[in-house]
């Protein structure tokens, strides 16, 4: 099998404030000067790693500088790196110090022995797609934010329902009073949308699916259309309460009656990168505790 390119300049970044991430950053770290590669960390871990000829850069500007970024948490960390440094273009490599790790696919005992053929091209390069959503009071955008898994509206209170009208490209699909709607990427279907009833998607799909939390109806089930549509939320008039938006759980809006939200894919892709032996499969099989071959 030809390679592909190899890596030079290396960016390291991890959850902040553990201390488990940090070690292990600090260890790749040193391996990776050992080896002759320029290592760049965010300013923002100076203070929790130590490592003689690292570079330091602005976390904003880890993209544009390095030919591959390694992420090492959870997945949390995965999907707040890539929402982040997206526009760059950057590849993404993630080490799993958090618990599923769907995104994460090398244990940190793995590092010395996975790591470097990645760096010297034997590797695989998957493009995932990501959703945008926007925000509009009185048709002036509010807010908008990136998200890799999902876009949740929810009620923003415990045990309080939530009316709403969903549109797709402009013509009106239906009414509904539920707990709230997931729109999830094929990536975010092993997430929230999965513990919402919604079907686990192949990476390669090319739909979003969205999936009614708790529908006062038991006609609402999950919808699969192409990514290409453009889905909009009409708030209800007479909500009581202040409902919110939710992008990957991380980047939430304050939400009013009457406010319309448009999700639809962002232009730029998210670039991951995996070892050469990945398997989907595989990681599902293991993650989900899947029944083994018989």
């Amino acid at each position: 099998m030809s390679k592909s390119h190899s890596f030079q300049k290396i960016g390291l970044t991890g959850k902040p404030g553990s201390k488990a991430a940090m070690e292990t950053v600090a260890a790749l770290g040193d391996q990776l000067i050992a080896d002759g590669k320029d290592v760049f960390i965010p300013r923002r871990h100076h203070e929790e790693v130590k490592v003689a000829g690292v570079q330091e850069v602005v976390f904003e500007e880890l993209g544009d500088t390095c030919d591959l970024v390694i992420v090492v948490g959870g997945d949390g960390s995965m999907l707040k790196t890539a929402r982040e440094l997206v526009d760059s273009r950057v590849p993404l490599l993630g080490i799993n110090r958090g618990h599923l790790g769907f995104l994460t696919d090398i244990r940190p005992t793995e590092i010395e022995t996975r790591v470097p053929p990645i760096l010297a091209g034997d590797y695989t390069l998957e493009h995932r797609f990501l959703l945008f959503a926007e925000v509009y009071r009185q048709d002036q955008m509010i807010g908008s934010s990136r998200a890799v898994n999902d876009v949740v509206l929810y009620p923003g209170e415990i045990a309080r329902m939530l009316s709403f009208e969903l549109y797709m490209d402009n013509q009106f699909v239906y009414s509904q009073r539920s707990d709230g709607l997931i729109v999830s990427t094929p990536t975010g279907s092993t997430a929230y949308a999965l513990s919402g009833g919604g079907p686990i998607m192949a990476p390669e799909t090319d739909s979003m699916v969205l999936v009614p939390m708790c529908p006062h109806t038991l006609t609402s089930r999950p919808i699969a259309v192409n990514r290409r549509r453009i889905i909009d939320l009409v708030i209800s008039e007479t909500n009581p309460h202040t409902p919110q938006l939710s992008c990957d759980g991380q980047e939430i809006i304050s939400l009013m009656p009457g406010d319309r939200i448009r999700i639809k894919q962002y232009p730029i892709e998210m670039r991951l990168v995996h070892p050469l032996d990945y398997d989907y499969f595989e990681v599902l099989r293991s993650k989900l505790n899947w029944g083994q071959k018989l």
